[in-house]
């Protein structure tokens, strides 16, 4: 194979893994957030459409990535790689933006009480929990040792990747 395609092979499997296994992985969990708290109907339903497609990509990029990293134990060096570069490129923007956290709390308190804003914030809290173990699942599936797993999950920015 040239030296050409095989670096483009190599970075297309990077971005997919961005994409598919952190970026899209976090978004089924935040789909489901939405479902669960969805205002109404109409909403409800068009979120379980997207988390549907969504969750047809996931799989399909585990399922190759799974492939590609047992054809190549070195292979998880690469993602580990892209992870770590992700992460220091956008360091400053670490964590939910804030103005993200507010919505959603506001959307699962579902009422403007200091009770229900307080049930909101806990609903949030869990929603990150879930993405970080969603994430950390993914990796240990990929072939990553759990610990290692734990810590590049943990390497999420601010759009839930």
């Amino acid at each position: 194979m040239p030296e050409r395609l095989r670096i483009g092979q190599a970075v297309t499997l990077r971005w997919s893994f961005l994409l598919s296994v952190l970026g899209e992985g976090s978004f089924l969990n935040l789909l489901s957030f939405l479902d669960r708290y969805a205002p109404d109907p109409v909403t409800r339903r068009i979120v379980a459409l997207a988390h549907q497609d969504e969750a047809r990509h996931v799989a399909f990029g585990i399922a190759h990535l799974e492939e590609q990293a047992r054809a190549d134990p070195a292979f998880r060096g690469t993602l580990r790689g892209a992870i770590e570069r992700r992460h220091d490129a956008l360091a400053d923007t670490a964590g939910i933006n804030a103005d993200v956290l507010d919505a959603l709390t506001v959307l699962a308190a579902g009422e403007w009480s200091p009770a229900a804003i307080a049930r909101g914030h806990a609903a949030v809290q869990l929603l990150q929990t879930e993405m970080l173990e969603g994430r950390r699942n993914r990796l240990v599936r990929l072939g990553f040792p759990a610990d290692e797993a734990a810590d590049l999950a943990a390497l999420h920015t601010r759009n839930f990747m």
